[in-house]
């Protein structure tokens, strides 16, 4: 039977289940690899399953978003990190070596493998041929310990790719950006998108990856590109040509769906406030003024775009009204754009270039003034994200970017009397892994700062739930909406008691009294509409709740994630079988679910009353066995510790 990538990958690494969509399968794992926003809570759950050193071929701990050292709590997170590391036998990326999606695609990346990453853009990846998905940091913590991933085997999209990008003001970030207009946030759900057809070879590994890493805004599982001619010349100008495989579909290979899309048809593209899929052409954007202009970022921050964007500017002045800031992916792409002389043009042109981090992306500095128009490479432009809550963040290329910092201005690139010139592809890539510690064989001790508090544990699932609404919210509530990102918060990240205290505090400062009452009383649910919990995998979203009492979560849909976040820390996960009941609950409703045990061993149906309105309906839980299984326990640490000789 002919086989799609996507299948050939996952026949190659079945552990358990089999190739049927909607059904679990078990995968074995090649690489895991963590971020410190999310890594620090993983590493703490690996050391809490009581395993003595990872049992995955590569393990790796970056270091690229709490970078702001304004107090003791993240140099002592980074310190941990480096300490875990050491202690489990997983590779270091020191602080400034780059942003952790970028480095792993240089340095890691191998097409045919899989690895899972605890962060949403781990399949920035899928760029270079690897099966590569974003998961919360206990899935990780569990991979780590050699047990196999589980997931539900997605249905596999075919997007075809036909002619050319009209380079070199058409990139890749403009063909994403039409994908996400088209599809929307909620269009890659239960899906993985495989791309296709003869417009992928005229694309580079980089530009594949900003297309996978912003295929994370579509709720796809992953996006994955052949691995090809493209594939090794990047790996061989990497000193990594022993990592490649040629891998493609199969002639007559089967797809769910397909998607055309004609690659010379694409034009230069720009998301609007507040969503990635708020998606317009520039053109009809132009004339509006910008303040603010951010490139980089781990979808846009390649050596090509750095040098396309220094090109731009080369000889120019950045708009007396715009604050140009530069974020490179990777010290790699740093150490490029100073020796051909890149980094100096962006310096004599007024461009502010930052450490290669996340940045202004997470909210980590770069914030916009009240009320401006800020112009962003990056992948999201959820409300408050960039710190400043009623800023207006739009999302698009580099090249749009670059422009528009020198004009002051949305402008159409095809149009523009600026000149931007064409440039190829490097050959050559100066490797130097000097800032990447290898697994050691010296153990050492681990080093835990006074901000760093144990995992907090659920105890096992009740026969009944009987807790107070906390929340009612609508559609597309993203996890910055349940724990915000950002300079103040995210140093809270090893500490949960204290990061507890801002769940849902952007869009209801009452949430956290609320949930503190009624916690001695039975706790509380959240109430929610289409898609919650989409964006970031970060688990925090999930622990910090479950920490104040949380019990179940019932929404119309979940985003993958956080809904895999929610059963991993013992919070019931429930759907409504009527969408239009959302509309009847309101704060302060007492519901109660009886008889849970028996639902969810049965037809997982379960009926909620409503005491306080005095009506009933249903909701229905869809696990499959594991899920079952991690619920009843309290969460997947509680069940994993079980496990564990």
């Amino acid at each position: 039977m002919p086989l799609n990538i996507v299948e050939k990958i996952i026949q190659s690494h079945l552990v358990s289940g089999q190739m049927t969509t909607g059904t679990p399968v078990g995968l074995k794992v090649d690489e895991v690899y963590t971020q410190d926003a999310t890594g620090t809570m993983a590493w703490l759950q690996f050391e809490a399953i009581g395993i003595e050193r990872v049992k995955v071929p590569v393990a790796v701990s970056y270091v690229d978003h709490n970078m702001v050292q304004s107090n003791y709590m993240n140099p002592d997170d980074h310190a941990f990190l480096q300490s875990a590391a050491r202690r489990f036998g997983a590779y270091f990326s020191r602080p400034g070596n780059g942003i952790c999606h970028q480095v792993n695609l240089e340095r890691f990346a191998a097409p045919g493998k899989t690895a899972l990453g605890t962060d949403s853009h781990t399949p920035t990846n899928g760029g270079a041929g690897m099966l590569a998905i974003g998961v919360g940091g206990l899935d990780a913590a569990v991979a780590m310990g050699g047990a196999p991933f589980e997931l539900n085997m997605p249905m596999v999209t075919l997007i075809k790719l036909s002619g050319q990008l009209r380079r070199p003001y058409v990139t890749a970030m403009d063909v994403i950006l039409e994908i996400l207009r088209r599809l929307t946030v909620k269009g890659g759900v239960g899906r993985i998108f495989e791309y296709g057809g003869e417009g992928v070879s005229s694309l580079d590994v980089t530009e594949r990856a900003t297309i996978t890493n912003m295929g994370a805004e579509l709720g796809a599982t992953t996006s994955i590109f052949p691995s090809d001619d493209r594939t090794l010349k990047f790996l061989k100008a990497q000193g990594r040509e022993a990592d490649w495989i040629k891998l493609k579909a199969d002639e007559g290979a089967q797809y769910a769906e397909t998607i055309n899309i004609d690659l010379s048809a694409v034009e230069p593209m720009a998301a609007r406030p507040h969503s990635p899929d708020n998606v317009a052409k520039v053109s009809e954007l132009g004339g509006m003024t910008v303040s603010q202009v951010c490139i980089g970022g781990c979808t846009n921050s390649s050596y090509q775009s750095m040098r396309a964007v220094a090109a731009i500017l080369k000889g120019r002045t950045v708009n007396e009204r715009v604050n140009l800031l530069i974020n490179p992916g990777s010290r790699q792409v740093y150490d490029m754009i100073l020796r051909d002389g890149s980094l100096a043009a962006l310096v004599a042109a007024g461009a502010r270039v930052l450490e290669a981090s996340c940045g202004p992306c997470i909210g980590m500095g770069g914030a916009p003034g009240s009320g401006q128009v800020s112009l962003r490479t990056y992948n999201r432009n959820f409300e408050g994200r960039s710190g400043t809550k009623d800023a207006s963040v739009y999302l698009a290329s580099p090249i749009t970017c670059a422009v528009a910092a020198i004009t002051g201005e949305f402008t159409d690139v095809l149009t523009s009397s600026i000149d931007i010139p064409a440039l190829e592809e490097t050959d050559k890539y100066p490797v130097c892994d000097n800032m990447i510690i290898p697994p050691s064989e010296d153990k050492g001790q681990i080093v835990k700062g006074p901000n760093i508090r144990e995992v907090p544990v659920k105890p096992p699932l009740e026969d009944e739930i009987n807790a107070e609404a906390l929340i009612v919210c609508g559609d597309n509530i993203t996890t910055d909406d349940i724990m915000p990102a950002g300079a103040k918060v995210l140093p809270f990240r090893s500490n949960i008691p204290a990061i507890s205290d801002f769940v849902f505090s952007n869009i209801d400062g009452g949430f956290v009294k609320r949930a503190h009452e009624a916690k001695p009383k039975g706790g509380g649910i959240i109430i929610g509409g289409e898609n919650y919990g989409q964006g970031s995998s970060r688990e925090h979203a999930a622990l910090a709740p479950m920490y104040l009492g949380v019990q179940a979560v019932i929404v119309k849909s979940f985003a993958r994630i956080h809904r895999s976040n929610l059963i991993n820390f013992g919070i019931l996960p429930l759907t409504f079988e009527d969408g239009g009941i959302v509309g009847k609950l309101k704060v302060g409703d007492r519901l109660i679910i009886k008889g849970l045990k028996d639902a969810l061993t049965s037809g997982q149906a379960c009926t909620v009353e409503n005491a306080t309105a005095g009506f009933k309906f249903t909701c229905v839980s869809n696990l499959n066995d594991r899920e079952r299984e991690l619920i009843l326990a309290g969460g997947l640490l509680p069940y994993t510790k079980a496990k564990t000789p």
